[in-house]
């Protein structure tokens, strides 16, 4: 076979395919469309307001706590201090 009889092929059993799915489906109906999507709406818009709230830097209790720590190097020696809040 050549290759413009294998195109030809593929293409014919791609329109015979395509015309078999548009003889048998059915008339469209429209329906209400209920509590899905007022429930997947609402999920959706906690999903962002919670990770909006868990990205901002403010932290919770209004205060943050700092203190001196002591810093030291791969080899365990102590190189100084830096200040840590937490």
């Amino acid at each position: 076979m050549s290759i413009k009889t294998k195109i030809f092929a593929v293409a014919f059993a791609a329109l015979t395919l395509t015309g078999s799915v548009v003889a048998t489906t059915s008339q469209a109906q429209a329906k209400p469309l209920g509590w899905g999507v007022g429930v997947g709406l609402g999920i959706a818009t906690a999903a962002v307001v919670g990770t909006a709230i868990a990205a901002s830097n403010d932290p919770y209790y209004g205060y943050h706590r700092c203190g001196w720590v002591a810093r030291y190097n791969a080899f365990g020696q102590y190189v100084g201090r830096v200040r840590s809040c937490y």
